[in-house]
């Protein structure tokens, strides 16, 4: 596992990890705000009178509502991206990180209303009567680019494994499991039974769960990070000043956090914005392409309120909830994962300057010569490890280190290999910082409701990425339709599901290095496509604004929105 993991990460670097992936995205969605005139100004007061259903009719072809199109595609983007997403984002970008989540969300509003108009524009009905649509048919309808609109589908696929369905189940059974004790496996369990009798019942299904699910899930979560941030009210300015201080010099050491640089800021907080808000990535155009609407650019623009909910509300109450309670620097005792875990030779300290910059150019992957992963065997007597060496856990140095097997403190020796435990079969716990999921829980315990409020973040969690879960099996299934039609939708679904139960299982960093790798297979196709179709994207608004005239003069004039 150890070796996929650092494959994956290998993988990683080349895609988002690189810096021409998040220069793409936030560029499409600047030329596209200045290129349309900032659509998610001027339009963003029409789309909350669209999403209401205003100017929604039972004769519009269509199988979702405007509000059950949101939902669904809410419930697809508000998931762990919003608890877990955040916590990482700060964790290796430091405070900085959430700008870039905020510019990311900006731009990607209009991104999202550009994917979205023209995936509803150029959709299809399948063989069963449903509506087929997403990036994939514009590809193909209007671009004439078979080839591009394939590999978006299996991009589609892939993702509806590697970010809409396994992460998600991975960090609720982790979640729950740290907070209620329940193993891994029951969670799993339970909740696939749940998702197989909902995504049988295909869109129509899943939109009556998910208008019930979103609005719930958003009043709880809120509720929990505000009585975080009330408690350290005190705290809010200087966290806003942490987090435009660390733009252009990165962020500092401090407590346990070994600093960042403003490149790792930067790409961290664009790569977990789009993991957060999925705007360019083409996925919530999916759902979207399935609304009732006579006019795509009427549903295009109920799409510019996902980011603006999802990273502009959720994402920054949960990054001030990290921030002013201070959970960010603090280690907290916890099991170590081994892919998140590397031992060096030397002793380093915590309160030496000058080893906390060694050490922090060491994870940064910059050369360093003082840091060397250990190689060898190390005794361990009753637990304790004997030897000069440091044990880095989730990017800090980790202390009152417990060696355990079975249960029961180790005595003997581990082999390790450049800086791995390679054997025997042992668990180490200790203190050290730690990141995602729990990070956020750690954070929702500095609140008014003290150590219960952890609950609120499983809580939240469940819902969110069960969500999640369930609009992505929806996203895959209209690629799967697109690619072979709709008799392998069965064997796709009991795939789905029986992946959603193998990853509650399995380490929690490896997933996420499959989804960081998954959401740029979406990403690129989608945003070149939309790239080639900005005039047509132009046209379409100036059609639907002369129509909008005609039959709704009198509000046309109060907007004032015609171009």
């Amino acid at each position: 596992m150890d070796r996929v993991n650092n494959f994956l990460v290998m993988l990683d670097t080349y895609l988002g990890g690189s810096n021409w992936f998040p220069l793409l995205l936030l560029g499409t969605g600047i030329f596209f705000t200045l290129y349309l005139k900032f659509p998610q100004i001027r339009y963003f007061r029409h789309a909350t009178r669209i999403v209401t259903g205003k100017y929604e009719k039972d004769t519009f072809q269509g199988d979702t509502s405007h509000f059950q199109s949101l939902a669904t595609a809410l419930s697809g983007t508000v998931g762990t991206g919003n608890i877990g997403g955040v916590g990482l984002a700060i964790y290796i970008g430091g405070p900085a990180a959430l700008f870039w989540m905020w510019a990311t969300a900006f731009f990607g509003m209009c991104t999202k209303f550009v994917e979205c108009t023209l995936s509803h524009k150029y959709r299809e009905v399948d063989d069963r009567g449903y509506i087929a649509g997403g990036p994939m048919y514009y590809m193909k309808n209007k671009l004439d680019m078979r080839w591009l609109a394939v590999l978006f589908a299996l991009g589609t696929i892939i993702c509806s494994f590697g970010t809409g369905n396994m992460p998600q189940i991975n960090n609720i059974a982790t979640s729950i499991e740290s907070t209620f004790h329940l193993p891994a496996w029951i969670t799993g369990g339970v909740l696939s039974v749940f998702l197989a009798l909902i995504i049988i019942g295909g869109i129509k299904r899943i939109a009556k769960v998910t208008e019930k699910i979103v609005p719930f899930m958003a009043a709880i979560y809120i509720i929990g990070a505000l009585s975080v941030i009330v408690v350290h009210w005190q705290n809010i300015l200087p966290s806003f000043a942490l987090i435009f201080n660390g733009l252009f010099k990165g962020s500092a050491a401090v407590g346990g956090f070994m600093g960042a640089s403003m490149a790792y800021a930067f790409n961290r907080g664009v790569n977990r914005g789009i993991y957060s808000n999925e705007a360019g990535q083409g996925s919530a155009a999916i759902a979207h392409s399935a609304a009732r609407a006579d006019e795509p650019v009427s549903e295009g623009m109920v799409s510019i309120l996902e980011p603006f909910i999802d990273t502009l509300v959720i994402c920054t109450l949960t990054g001030l909830t990290i921030l002013a309670s201070g959970a960010w620097t603090h280690k907290v005792d916890n099991v170590f994962q081994r892919t998140d875990m590397e031992i060096v030779s030397g002793r380093f300290l915590q309160d030496n300057p000058e080893h906390v910059k060694i050490l922090s150019a060491h994870i940064r992957a910059m050369k360093q010569d003082d840091v060397r992963p250990y190689s060898g065997n190390l005794n361990v007597r009753d637990g304790k490890i004997d030897g000069e060496v440091t044990v880095i856990h989730a990017r800090s140095i980790a202390e009152d280190i417990r060696v355990e097997q079975a249960g029961n403190p180790f005595s003997g020796q581990l082999t390790i290999e450049n800086g791995m435990i390679r054997g025997p079969d042992v668990t180490l716990s200790g203190k050290s910082l730690v990141h995602s999921a729990v990070l956020t829980a750690e954070a929702f315990t500095n609140g008014l409701f003290g150590h219960y409020g952890q609950f609120i973040v499983s809580i939240g969690l469940l819902l969110f990425a069960f969500s999640t879960v369930i609009s992505w099996s929806y996203y895959g299934d209209r690629a799967v339709t697109f690619l072979v039609g709709t008799r392998f939708l069965i064997p796709y679904r009991v795939l789905y599901i029986l992946a959603f139960f193998a990853a509650a299982l399995i380490d929690t960093t490896i997933v996420w290095s499959l989804a960081a790798v998954a959401v740029v297979l979406m990403t690129v196709p989608n945003l070149f496509g939309i790239l080639m179709l900005h005039k047509d994207m132009k046209r379409s608004i100036a059609d639907y604004w002369k129509k909008f005239e005609r039959e709704h003069l009198d509000e046309y004039s109060h907007f004032g929105v015609h171009d």
